[in-house]
């Protein structure tokens, strides 16, 4: 087991077909305690009781520091550390730059960027007491290349922003031994863009991914699984592509 009775907690992780629940069925599979954090109480219960046993459900809105501090105090009631932490909660809006409000902005930056910030600000200081911990960051290749399928530039801002974040934070707790890392998804089969992707969009998209087929969640959980666990443990502030090569460097 690669993480036998360690405790991670998976922010937006309550969705029946997102990276988030993915992540934590996968991180359970190796032995992980999960903490799942969603927005409404009983989504995140449920999602956690179907893991098995050991697990917690918790509310919480990842824009709300307070919130998050909350989640992370509840956590170490319950378990009395926290090992991990996957900031995955995220939204996106298909709009343009020239059509993108002051709401709009606020509104994506806020859970993608804002809620990466206060998560994490909210787990390292027990991380730092316990002596280390992994943070894994969802950021997306739009970030990368400049604009997504689904989601505006605004949304590409925030998740290059996260991607900042992320290595700012892995440099000033290094010596804590505490890990950041990220990654960044492709096209990935979810509830979000499931509803989106007609047939002649998907044949498009693939003629550029040379693996030949959109990604999966279970995809981008296992490459979770490598950051949080110590298989990586001499891995931190890196950018970990998970793309089917549709974006090589």
């Amino acid at each position: 087991m690669l993480l036998e009775n360690k405790i991670v907690m998976v922010t937006g992780a309550a969705s029946p077909r997102g990276i988030g629940k993915a992540t934590a069925r996968a991180l359970a599979a190796q032995g992980a305690h999960i903490v799942i954090l969603d927005l409404r109480e009983e989504d995140a219960k449920s999602a956690a009781r179907e893991l098995g046993d050991g697990h917690l459900g918790l509310a919480c809105d990842v824009t709300d520091k307070a919130a998050c501090v909350s989640a992370a105090r509840a956590t170490l009631e319950h378990y009395g550390r926290i090992d991990g932490l996957v900031n995955n909660a995220g939204i996106t809006q298909p709009v343009r730059t020239l059509d993108i409000s002051s709401e709009n902005f606020d509104t994506i930056v806020d859970v993608n960027l804002r809620g990466t910030l206060f998560m994490s600000q909210a787990v390292i200081p027990a991380m730092k007491e316990q002596g280390g911990g992994s943070i894994v960051c969802m950021s997306s290749v739009s970030a990368q290349r400049g604009g997504g399928i689904f989601g505006g530039p605004h949304y590409s801002a925030a998740k290059a922003g996260v991607l900042g974040l992320a290595k700012a934070m892995a440099r000033e707790f290094g010596g804590d031994r505490i890990r950041v890392n990220s990654i960044t998804p492709g096209l990935i089969q979810t509830d979000i863009t499931g509803d989106k992707l007609t047939a002649d969009m998907r044949t498009e998209i693939i003629k550029g991914i040379p693996l030949g087929r959109l990604g999966d969640a279970a995809d981008v959980a296992n490459a979770c699984l490598f950051l949080i666990s110590d298989l990586s443990s001499y891995l931190t502030g890196i950018t970990l592509d998970v793309n089917g090569g549709m974006l090589i460097h």
